[in-house]
């Protein structure tokens, strides 16, 4: 009895069991790399897509498979496609392709693709892409299959991606790896893009040329500017120190001068402002001048320099149609010719219209610089010379003023103290006249026969010879003075000349 009971609990247990496991095993979980296509009785549906989570399955009424999303490459080398040229090119490919995870392309490939091998999935989906890749190739030229290569492969991805979207796929990456024409038309553009890429570089390097010319010009040009400005400064401080010996000269010599005549004060002051006042016209005229000869030496560099500009602007101009013209009769070899032409002719015309411009600029700017370096130092000179006279002729004025002042403020008792300190000199003079006179000997024969008025024929003699000597009493009239009476060879006694008896020799 109790038995029963036991076993029936048993039975339900197992049995319990055995449903809860089958219901457990019936739920299936869809793995990242898969679509969990659920398929039987969906609710009107063909079939139901899963990407990611489960999905519990009915027994009977249901059944699953998989979709594997792993990207399958598939190799195209499409030969002989025909371009928009009619030109026939081999275009190797390959195209990553997978199971698409959007909702409408599931369902999709769960209809196109369920049951089909990997294998299988490569054909179907190799024929499409023959086909589109084909009908690509026949809406562009090679040019723009060989270097707009980025139209190219969204032309590709457009077509391809379209078709493929039909059977439940997608187009992940397409890669062209080479493309080839029978004719060699690909390799002639290649040769054309060599051919300007190396006229490119030539032409680079020698507007690098240029440049370097152009900056070592400039160089030059500073060079220049310096060592003008250099000398100019030289001769500037050569300028202060002549100036600075003259003053100094001036000072050592002005406690010698004072003394000298005041009548002559006015004169030399006079003078030397003429003077300045000439030396500064004549220098002011000089500069004018200099400025002058550089404005019309820069002016005419610039005239030079714009005819060159002009000259070597038609030349390149010509040259430029001469080449367009060409280039429309021509075909590629045409237009490296005309690369290489412009390369060879147009950069050297243009790199020596700047070296023409730059010299020209730095021997005006030399010019200029020289001109303003030697005005500089004439002005220099010539304001050192003013200063150290104006120095000289104010001293004098000075010791002359003192001169008066010590002779009691009476012009005409200082004049004659300074010219007391000239009658050395003057008798010098005086002396000098018959200096180099050499008598040996004087024979008289005199009579010792005098008509007594005129003296003897002795003192006659020596008198008319004393008369060739101009008369001291004469340089003393002169200059504004009187001999004293015992100087004049006078008696003071008789009011007259000295009565003077010479001795006779007689035979």
């Amino acid at each position: 009895m109790f038995e029963s009971p036991i076993m029936i609990v048993v039975v339900a247990a197992i049995v319990l069991f055995v449903t809860i496991l089958a219901l457990v095993s019936r739920y299936k979980r869809c793995p990242s790399d898969k679509i969990l296509v659920v398929y039987g009785r969906t609710g009107g549906a063909s079939a139901k897509c899963i990407h990611g989570g489960g999905a519990f399955i009915w027994p009977v009424i249901q059944d699953y498979a998989f979709l594997d999303l792993k990207p399958l490459s598939i190799e195209a080398n499409l030969t002989n496609a025909l371009s928009r040229q009619n030109i026939r090119v081999d275009v190797p490919c390959r195209f990553t392709i997978a199971i698409s995870t959007e909702a409408d392309n599931m369902n999709t490939a769960a209809e196109r693709l369920l049951g089909l091998t990997a294998e299988q999935i490569q054909e179907l989906a190799k024929d499409i892409l023959f086909g589109q890749l084909r009908l690509v190739i026949a809406t562009m030229t090679i040019e723009e299959i060989n270097s707009d290569r980025d139209k190219f492969l969204e032309n590709i991805s457009k077509n391809v991606d379209s078709e493929l979207k039909k059977i439940g796929l997608k187009l992940i990456n397409v890669n062209v790896t080479d493309i080839k024409d029978e004719s060699g038309y690909i390799a002639a553009l290649g040769k054309e893009a060599a051919a300007k890429a190396i006229n490119e570089a030539k032409i680079s390097v020698a507007e690098q040329e240029k440049i370097g010319e152009t900056g070592k010009a400039l160089a030059d040009r500073e060079k220049d500017t310096q060592i003008a400005e250099t000398h100019r400064d030289r001769d500037v401080k050569i300028a202060i120190t002549q100036k600075d010996k003259e003053i100094s000269i001036a000072t050592a010599v002005k406690d010698e001068t004072i003394g000298k005549a005041e009548a002559q004060r006015d004169t030399r002051v006079k003078t030397a402002e003429a003077n300045a006042i000439a030396i500064q016209g004549e220098n002011e005229a000089k500069i004018s001048i200099a400025n002058s000869e550089a404005l019309r030496r820069e002016k005419e560099a610039e005239a030079l320099r714009i005819a060159i500009s002009a000259e070597k602007v038609q030349q390149a101009k010509a040259l430029e149609a001469s080449y367009v013209a060409e280039q429309r009769a021509e075909d590629a070899r045409s237009q490296r010719e005309r690369a290489t032409q412009v390369a060879n002719i147009v950069v050297p015309a243009e790199i020596a219209k700047q070296r023409a411009i730059i010299e020209a600029q730095a021997a005006a700017e030399t010019i200029r610089e020289n001109a303003k370096g030697e005005a500089d130092a004439i002005f220099a000179k010539m304001q050192a010379e003013a200063n150290g006279l104006y120095e000289i002729l104010t001293k004098q004025a000075e010791g002359y003023k003192q001169v008066v002042a010590a002779a009691g403020g009476d012009a005409n008792k200082a004049f004659q103290l300074l010219l007391i300190e000239k009658l050395p000199e003057l008798v010098a003079t005086q002396v000098e006249a018959v200096k180099n006179i050499k008598i040996d000997k004087i024979t008289v024969w005199d009579s010792a026969n005098g008509n007594g008025e005129n003296g003897t024929t002795t003192s006659n003699f020596v008198s008319n010879m004393m008369k060739t000597v101009p008369p001291l009493n004469d340089l003393f009239n002169m200059a504004g003075l009187n001999l004293p009476s015992y100087l004049k060879g006078e008696d003071p006694k008789n009011g007259g000349d000295a009565i003077i008896d010479l001795p006779v020799k007689k035979d």
